[in-house]
């Protein structure tokens, strides 16, 4: 990925939310859902972004769009400071940067017909005359494998995957380069997600789309994602390719989350690893190492935070046990 160029970049980015508390003058207390992430998004890719419910992903993808205000932290979008951008300059950064959520009905306003939902972000972003944007409406239900018809309707007169197709829709309406896609398969039949998965390959190779793809399905990961990071409790401690992720998975916390991904064939089943405890809150997470607590290769050392490192190929880990490793080797 060295010749790739660099579409969004976040650096020590954090995203903490405070909690309320009775007493007025008890200690502040934060929600520590993101906390000083660094990633960087390449054109073209699709980069997942995997963990448990609850570790932080759709913050960290709604902070790097700005839809949620970072604590602190540096975004980069195409090489512009995206946290300098006013409302004016982030409203037409806006159009290259759109995203996919995960419920297909939630996220359509029920009392709009689906030709009004598509053109809303075409008035908004003041693309063309109403001719204009009326021929791209046309042009975006044709993409998604939807029919002129449909446009009449509303979002209640949709199965789940139209529902989900006419959402694809609206994300490319602005011809966005970066979209962001929240779990946009999880809330459907499993019949279904094959056909939108198809859907998103389809247009990225066509438009030279980028996504950040997020699923706490490892299997729709494995099947879409150029690269995959794993999130723990606010912190990334892997980031790898896909084929050296799921062949050669370093972090404790990985291993465990690829051990439960079900196998048709035998040669490929992995022992099922159990992990001990439960998930500590993120308002009080654990000093050091976030995983140290579950896992079964803890010391004394893990009890400090430890940097991620590049251990070669592209491939970054955050683990005391395998800094150890490399240097009994």
């Amino acid at each position: 990925m060295e010749n790739k160029k660099v579409l969004l970049k976040v650096k020590n980015l954090k995203k903490w939310f405070p909690v309320k508390r009775g007493l007025p003058f008890a200690p502040k207390l934060y929600i520590k859902a993101v906390d000083d992430v660094s990633l960087e998004v390449y054109e073209g890719e699709t980069l997942g972004l995997v963990g448990e419910s609850g570790c932080g992903k759709s913050t960290l993808a709604r902070t790097m769009l700005r839809l949620l205000e970072p604590t602190s932290g540096e975004i980069e979008f195409n090489g512009e400071d995206l946290l300098k951008a006013g409302p004016r300059e982030l409203r037409a950064m806006r159009r290259h940067m759109q995203i996919v959520f995960q419920d297909p009905f939630g996220s359509l306003h029920p009392k709009m017909r689906v030709r009004t939902i598509l053109e809303e972000p075409l008035i908004i972003s003041k693309f063309a005359d109403r001719k204009g944007r009326a021929a791209r409406v046309e042009e975006l239900i044709d993409l998604v494998g939807l029919k002129p018809e449909h446009l009449r309707r509303y979002p209640h007169e949709f199965s789940g995957g139209q529902r989900q197709r006419i959402a694809i829709a609206r994300a490319l309406a602005t011809s966005p380069g970066l979209v962001v896609c929240d779990e946009p398969v999880s809330a459907l039949d499993v019949s279904v997600r094959s056909q939108i998965l198809n859907l998103l390959e389809e247009l990225q190779q066509k438009i030279g789309l980028t996504y950040l793809f997020i699923s706490h399905d490892l299997s729709v990961v494995e099947h879409i994602c150029d690269r995959i990071a794993v999130m723990y409790l606010g912190k990334m401690v892997e980031l790898a390719s896909r084929d050296e992720l799921f062949n050669n998975p370093l972090h404790p916390y990985t291993k465990a989350l690829l051990s439960a991904v079900p196998r048709i064939n035998s040669e490929q089943r992995q022992a099922r690893i159990t992990l001990q405890g439960d998930i500590p809150s993120p308002a009080n997470p654990p000093e050091g190492g976030r995983f140290h607590t579950r896992c079964r290769f803890a010391t004394e050392l893990c009890k400090a935070m430890p940097e991620i490192k590049d251990v070669g190929d592209g491939h970054f880990v955050a683990c005391h046990y395998v800094s150890r490793n490399e240097e009994m080797e």
